[in-house]
C-alpha cells in the first residue's frame, strides 16, 4: 500500500543515509550573468546531474531500499511520464529486482528509451490519471509488485527532501529556496527538510500557468482537481497530491506561476549561461525568479534544477 503521510526530518535523514551508497551528491553552480539578470545571488542545485538525469532517483532509491526482502522480491510498479519511471528502474536495478512502469501515450521518447535501457518493463496506457492508476492496479494484482507512487508516498518525499539537506550544507547562508511543483513530492520533501533546519527560510515553488492547480488550490483553501494541464512542461502536468498540498500550506510555500514562453526563455538562458542541459520543467524556477525579481532582489536563493532528460529532436524553441 502507498504511504501518504508527510515525512519527518528524522525520516529524511534516514533516507540520506539509505541512498548514500547509490545517489550522487550534486554540485551547486553559480553564474554572474544570471545573478545580474535576477538582481539576486543564485545557487543552482544541479539535480540534472543526478543518476538518471533527475532528482527523482533520490525518492525512488529510498523507496526501493526501504522494502523488506520479501516485498522487494516481488518487484515494484509505478506510473510516470518519464523521470520517476526511469529513477525507479535504476533504483530497482541497484537491488536486483524487477520494475514495472506504466507510461502514458505521448510521453517524451527520450525518457521512455531511458526507462527501457534501465531494464524496466513498460506498460502503455491512455494519457490520463484514471488510466494510469487502473493499469498500475492491474500490474500489482498480477505480479504482487509494490506500488511506489511518483509523489504521494512518504518514502519518495523523504528521498526528495535530502536535496535540502545537501543544499543547505553546500550553501548554508541562503535566504530563500525555490523548486518546481507538479505532483508536489519534491516541494513537500524539500519544504519539510528546509524548515526543520532553517525555520526562517522563505520557500517558493514555480508552476506552469497551464497546470496551475497548486496555486489555485492554495488560493481556494482546498484541492482543486478540475485543471486540465496544457503546458510544454511534461514533468509538471500531474495534479498536486492531497498530502503534498498540506505540506505546501503548512510550510507557507509561495507558488509563482509562469507561462510556457517565460519558461522556454529561461531554459535557453540556463543552457547558454550555465552550459548545462536542463529540461523545460527545470527552467520554471529561473522563469519565476525573473518574472518576480523584486521579491528575490538582493537575496541568496537556492534554485533546484530538477532534470536534464531532453529530447534533442524536439526542443521547445524549434519549429
Amino acid at each position: 500500500m502507498t504511504t501518504t503521510t508527510l515525512p519527518t526530518i528524522g525520516q529524511i535523514r534516514d533516507a540520506a543515509a539509505r541512498i548514500a551508497p547509490h545517489a550522487r551528491i550534486t554540485p551547486v553552480l553559480r553564474s554572474e550573468a544570471l545573478d545580474a539578470l535576477a538582481g539576486a545571488e543564485l545557487h543552482f542545485k544541479c539535480e540534472n546531474l543526478q543518476r538518471g538525469g533527475a532528482f527523482k532517483f533520490r525518492g525512488a532509491c529510498n523507496a526501493v531500499w526501504s522494502l523488506a526482502d520479501g516485498e522487494a522480491a516481488r518487484g515494484v510498479v509505478t506510473h510516470s511520464s518519464g523521470n520517476h519511471g526511469n529513477a525507479l528502474a535504476l533504483a530497482a536495478a541497484t537491488r536486483g529486482i524487477q520494475a514495472h512502469v506504466v507510461v502514458p501515450e505521448g510521453a517524451v521518447q527520450a525518457k521512455l528509451d531511458a526507462i527501457a535501457r534501465a531494464g524496466a518493463t513498460l506498460h502503455r496506457c491512455a494519457p490520463n490519471q484514471a488510466a494510469r492508476e487502473a493499469m498500475c492496479a492491474e500490474v500489482q494484482a498480477r505480479t504482487g509488485a509494490t506500488l511506489v507512487h511518483p509523489y504521494a508516498d512518504t518514502r519518495v518525499m523523504a528521498g526528495q527532501g535530502t536535496i535540502a539537506l545537501e543544499l543547505l550544507h553546500q550553501a548554508p547562508a541562503l535566504d530563500a529556496l525555490i523548486t518546481p511543483v507538479g505532483g508536489g513530492g519534491l516541494a513537500a520533501g524539500v519544504a519539510t527538510a528546509a524548515h526543520a533546519l532553517r525555520p526562517d527560510l522563505a520557500l517558493f515553488a514555480a508552476e506552469p500557468a497551464g497546470a496551475d492547480d497548486a496555486a489555485r488550490s492554495l488560493e481556494a483553501g482546498r484541492r482543486v482537481t478540475g485543471v486540465v494541464p496544457e503546458t510544454v512542461c511534461d514533468g509538471l502536468r500531474a495534479l498536486v497530491g492531497e498530502s503534498n498540498l498540506d505540506a505546501l500550506r503548512a510550510h507557507r510555500v509561495d507558488v509563482i506561476t509562469v507561462s510556457d514562453e517565460e519558461t522556454v526563455a529561461a531554459m535557453r538562458l540556463l543552457w547558454s549561461e550555465l552550459k548545462l542541459v536542463v529540461e523545460v520543467s527545470s527552467a520554471t524556477v529561473l522563469a519565476a525568479i525573473l518574472k518576480q525579481s523584486r521579491r528575490f532582489a538582493g537575496r541568496r536563493v537556492g534554485v533546484v534544477l530538477t532534470g536534464g532528460n531532453v529530447d534533442l529532436d524536439a526542443l521547445p524553441w524549434r519549429d
